[in-house]
């Protein structure tokens, strides 16, 4: 499956909204430098979709923050 992810870095907090079937908000606390945000991302998303981390991969925009992300599934 692949989604649309908005990110949000350096937030106090860590949130997934979903906005429609295939397009995401998500608040990374984490900054946006040296790929920490990218990292925390697939943290989150893992932990929000219930996969392993090495399930889900970011597809493009790794220096944005409007992203495609890919989630492979069990």
């Amino acid at each position: 499956m692949k989604i649309n992810v908005l990110v949000k870095p350096n937030a106090k907090y860590s949130q997934v909204i979903k906005t429609s079937n295939f397009d995401y908000k998500v608040s990374v606390d984490a900054p946006a430098t040296e790929g920490e945000a990218n990292k925390r991302l697939i943290e989150i998303l893992s932990e929000y979709f219930e996969v392993p981390r090495s399930f889900i991969s970011i597809l493009k925009g790794f220096k944005s923050k409007n992203k495609i992300v890919e989630i492979d599934s069990l």
